[in-house]
């Protein structure tokens, strides 16, 4: 078995749903009794968002280059990071880390393209809807993300950093999303929302919500680790 190796703490709460997620996917495929033997370096949110949050892409580059060359040398053969964010410099990390990595945005597209979706709702931090990482990806193959109105965009960022991020989860703001994603669909004929954000599928568990499917992409991201795990 190949020796996974994760940047988790990104958020800290969503990496904790990693470990639970890859632990009972690896049990489903080995129902041997045996568990995987993975690595996690945890490391500090809040230096990502202050290189988001001054634009510095190079400094975030080079921050999770060198948390990532900390893997191979505990043993990791390939390896995740445990969040969407990120992966907005995904293409100059993966291009200059000594093992390779597996992407959230492709693992998600490869899912969505499996269930022949082609418009989706993209929800995430303010980063992730206002980048394009995740577009370019699902425009090769022809699926349509359709991003919040500004407003609704705002609420969901506060509400990610406030409480989801820190594991505040209260019922009003889980009404408060899924109202968002009732509005996109009595504009626009989504069918499912990329839970993109790894923090948002903490609080909106389930997978559909009024016939519109919810995607949880962390979960998606740890079924691609575990095949590349068993390979």
């Amino acid at each position: 078995m190949k020796t996974l190796g994760m940047i988790g703490g990104v958020g800290p709460e969503s990496t904790i749903d990693y470990y639970k997620n890859i632990i009972a996917l690896y049990r489903e495929e080995k129902p041997d009794r045996h568990y995987p033997q993975f690595i996690i370096n945890s490391v500090d949110l809040q230096k990502g968002i202050d290189f988001l949050e001054a634009n510095d892409l190079a400094g975030m580059t080079d921050f999770l280059l060198s948390e990532i060359d900390k893997l191979p040398r505990a043993g990791a053969e390939f390896g995740i990071i445990a969040a969407n964010t990120p992966h907005i410099v995904f293409d100059e990390v993966k291009a200059r880390s000594p093992i390779p990595f597996i992407s959230i945005v492709e693992a998600a597209c490869d899912y969505a393209k499996e269930r022949n979706f082609k418009r989706l709702a993209l929800f995430g931090t303010r980063y992730t809807m206002q980048a394009n990482f995740y577009q370019k990806v699902f425009a090769r193959e022809g699926i349509e993300l359709i991003v919040p109105e500004p407003k609704d965009q705002d609420y969901i960022h506060e509400k990610y950093f406030a409480e989801l991020v820190p594991g505040i989860f209260l019922p009003e703001t889980r009404a408060g999303l899924l109202a968002i994603v009732d509005r996109i669909k009595a504009k626009i004929d989504i069918e499912g929302v990329l839970l993109a954000g790894t923090e948002l599928a903490l609080i909106l568990r389930g997978d559909s919500h009024n016939g519109v499917a919810l995607l949880d992409t962390g979960k998606i991201h740890c079924h691609a680790a575990i095949e590349e795990m068993l390979k």
